[in-house]
């Protein structure tokens, strides 16, 4: 198996990058985010890689982290998740974001990635929440609150969301919102900030 690349980026695409390693180009599909965190074309890079094996094809796929490995690969042992919509899923947020949205049932969040409807939302959620608790014990939202008073936040973004208002401006709009208030309260003041 194939478990990370150094190399020169040869070439940057919308959907990965091409290192070279050795005078061999390897083509790793990436998200948005581990794109991002690459050098420009030219630079050295290390990438973190999966390989997934098809009957009709083998799939390179690139990380920035470790850790976003590590997510990639829980996302894709959830039935009805492919290599694709775990990438699409990594790439909306960063791997700490997708694995507190796990941890609070943000269910919204899931379901603004194409493809992602709500039963299989509900699904990632279900199937991870368990091992993520296991792996990383209990994670904070913003270094203050538990999961369960991240819930509120969690049901005020699915709120939002159900008024037509994205989830990238639910979050902006909820940033700095005290956890602990209650859902109602929550929403009334993000819809007073737009």
């Amino acid at each position: 198996m194939i478990d990370r690349l150094t190399g020169r980026v040869a070439a940057l695409e919308a959907d990965g990058a091409v290192i070279e390693v050795s005078g061999v180009g390897f083509r790793v599909e990436m998200s948005r985010t581990s794109l991002r965190a690459l050098p420009s074309e030219g630079g050295s890079a290390t990438v973190f890689t999966h390989l997934h094996v098809r009957e009709d094809s083998l799939q390179l796929f690139g990380f920035s982290t470790d850790e976003e490995r590590r997510l990639f690969l829980q996302l894709i042992s959830v039935s009805k998740i492919g290599p694709r919509l775990a990438l699409a899923a990594l790439s909306i947020r960063s791997p700490r974001d997708v694995r507190r949205a796990i941890a609070v049932g943000d269910v919204a969040l899931f379901q603004s990635v194409p493809g992602i409807g709500k039963k299989t939302a509900e699904r990632v959620i279900l199937e991870l929440r368990e091992k993520m608790a296991e792996l990383e014990g209990s994670l904070t939202l913003a270094g203050r609150a538990t999961p369960e008073d991240a819930g509120n936040l969690a049901v005020a973004r699915a709120a939002l969301a159900e008024l037509g208002i994205g989830v990238a401006e639910a979050d902006a709009l909820l940033r700095d919102t005290d956890p602990n208030a209650p859902v109602d309260e929550i929403v009334r003041r993000a819809l007073k900030r737009r």
